[in-house]
């Protein structure tokens, strides 16, 4: 069992990505966070521990994600009980991803890069590169432009372009003294030129500018790629979690 202390740290990041990327409808029950966003990414659609102590009355928990027509997503943080890994293995259900929460502290060495634009909103140039690199089905796409206008202020959505094709994007979201860093792409031609590192530091100078002190983010735990970068930028690992999904 972890820590009280450590458990009030991950229940403060747990609240902070729910706002950061919302669903567009949430639902408390019995200790768990339900999320439903019409099927469009695992996060937003997915069970969500709120207290150790919670209920592991699985089936009235995926009762609502099954009346929709809906695969139900455990996802399974630190607050979770104990026991939930056991009791969804014995059904059958696979461990499907593991990913870690990390922070690192802000600084004002962190600087803005000219090439990287930063809007409030999302642009249709934005939105265009987002559609086709995330990538984003047709039918989610509605879904996704309502979720990325629910986030919460303020937002910064940045953008590098060569000869008006797209290179790199991510998204920066302020709530308080932390930034949530979500969806950094870079785009398969423009890779290893050190555009990751050029995006997410430009948002982290202007999240600094909007009162911001750490910066999070959710980063999968086979992702080679990234980690590297973010360790070198000072993101250090507070918690993972891990997907589990039931029998196809």
């Amino acid at each position: 069992m972890s820590p009280p202390h450590k458990l009030d740290e991950v229940r403060r990041l747990e609240e902070l990505a729910f706002r950061g990327w919302p669903a567009l409808e949430s639902r408390d029950l019995d200790g768990w966070r339900l999320r439903f966003s019409n099927g469009y990414t695992k996060r937003t659609n997915s069970i969500n521990a709120l207290e150790e102590n919670a209920s592991t009355d699985i089936e009235a928990l995926e009762a609502p994600y099954r009346a929709r027509g809906q695969r139900p997503a455990w996802r399974l943080s630190p607050l979770a009980p104990a026991v939930m890994p056991e009791l969804l293995a014995a059904r059958g259900y696979s461990n499907v991803e593991r990913s870690l929460v990390q922070r690192c502290p802000l600084h004002e060495g962190f600087a803005t890069d000219p090439v990287v634009e930063i809007q409030p909103q999302p642009t249709p140039a934005w939105i265009e590169a987002f559609c086709a690199h995330s990538p984003v089905r047709p039918e989610h796409r509605e879904t996704m432009e309502r979720m990325l206008a629910a986030i919460a202020t303020p937002k910064g959505f940045a953008l590098v372009q060569h000869e008006g094709r797209p290179m790199a994007m991510a998204i920066g979201a302020v709530d308080g003294d932390h930034m949530g860093l979500f969806d950094v792409l870079v785009m398969p031609e423009a890779r290893r030129q050190g555009l990751a590192r050029r995006v997410t530091e430009s948002l982290y100078a202007w999240a600094w500018q909007q009162g911001a002190r750490y910066a999070y983010l959710q980063v999968v735990a086979a992702n080679a790629a990234a980690l590297p970068l973010y360790e070198a930028q000072g993101f250090r690992t507070v918690y993972a979690y891990t997907y589990w999904l039931p029998p196809a």
